[in-house]
């Protein structure tokens, strides 16, 4: 088979969201970020995972992942959409119970005139200017929207992952300010903000990448395990190259593996000739060009030929191959292709 291998642990990432449950400490629900297709690694089975552990709330990007996360789990679980209610969407919001956060006063307008009693919470902007709405226009609409009974008032930290930094206190006073006496649930954190402590959590918290192994929670159970197959072996004269452009040339007799794996499925260029793949615990650099579909790999020093090599897995985190590549976890994760056959495992949690 010359198609890659993604083994996902959904135990690792419910043990992680336990992890992360305690951290948010007593009086705090957890929800669970599943936006992206879990970022990258099936919302479905995840959101399933999850729930059936007791998770209630699910907080996706746009309305069309909410109608698969509704699919998946059918009624019951909160599902929060971060885009509100964008024109075009009424019709699934209100069939699947689905629960805008309203960003704008255009927001809170569509919603409530098209579907009048349905849920909704509302995102204010405490300073990142991304989404949600300012302290004025908050002011001007707060009273009508307190009155309809929001399920949940949030924010989003703009520096979280960067515990000193003075923009955490600023947005977590700024946040105070505009929703403290209400009497709705707040959600200010996501994992980088657990992290910050007690004073960030509020009344739900809604980590993210921590479930899915990658920083800022160090603390993490890895999650996935990316195996390449390889396709062919051959032996490279010195003065030989290999490759797109001969960027790689032999200096000495070379045996170069070229596994089934590159760019189209997520493993970009900037990987060419920096990353490491791995037989059990050797390393073998990668060489030459990463290509469309084929990535050409040093193993002159492994005894015998192997069969297949890991670009993620213990011995290199979604976060160590993300140095490499010069981006964040998040982008490996979510860029991970669809070509690769994912394998869902559980145990015991």
């Amino acid at each position: 088979m010359a198609t890659a291998s993604l083994r996902i642990d959904l135990d690792a990432i419910l043990g992680n969201w336990r992890a992360l449950d305690a951290l948010s400490g007593p009086g705090t629900e957890t929800g669970a970020v599943v936006k992206a297709d879990s970022y990258g690694l099936g919302a479905a089975r995840v959101a399933r995972h999850l729930a059936r552990a007791g998770v209630r709330k699910f907080f996706v990007a746009a309305t069309e992942e909410g109608a698969a996360v509704r699919q998946a789990l059918g009624e019951g679980p909160e599902i929060f959409v971060f885009s509100g209610h964008m024109a075009g969407d009424t019709e699934m919001i209100g069939d699947l119970g689905l629960t805008p956060m309203l960003n704008s006063l255009d927001q809170v307008t569509r919603h409530f005139e098209s579907l009048p009693g349905a849920p909704f919470g509302v995102q204010l902007d405490t300073g990142m200017n991304r989404l949600g709405m300012e302290e004025a226009e908050w002011e001007a609409v707060a009273p009508l929207i307190l009155s309809a009974g929001p399920r949940l008032i949030m924010s989003h930290l703009a520096c979280a992952d960067e515990p000193a930094h003075p923009m955490n206190a600023r947005q977590l006073d700024n946040f105070r300010y505009m929703t403290d006496g209400l009497g709705v649930p707040r959600s200010l954190s996501a994992t980088g903000g657990i992290l910050l402590g007690p004073d960030y959590h509020f009344d739900v918290t809604r980590p993210g990448i921590g479930l899915y192994g990658g920083l800022p929670f160090e603390a993490a159970r890895p999650v996935v395990r990316l195996t390449l197959p390889v396709v062919q072996i051959r032996d490279v004269a010195p003065g030989e190259t290999v490759g797109y452009s001969n960027t790689f040339e032999a200096e000495d007799e070379t045996r170069i593996a070229t596994v089934a794996a590159g760019y189209a499925d997520g493993l970009m260029r900037t990987l060419s000739g920096r990353a490491t793949l791995w037989h059990g615990d050797v390393p073998c650099p990668v060489v030459g060009r990463v290509s469309m579909d084929l990535i050409t790999v040093d193993v002159t020093h492994l005894p015998d030929s192997p069969r297949e090599l890991d670009i993620l897995g213990p011995q290199q985190g979604v976060d160590d191959l993300a140095d490499v590549a010069g981006t964040i976890g998040y982008e490996i994760l979510t860029s991970l292709g669809a070509r690769y056959q994912r394998h869902y495992v559980t145990g015991a949690a």
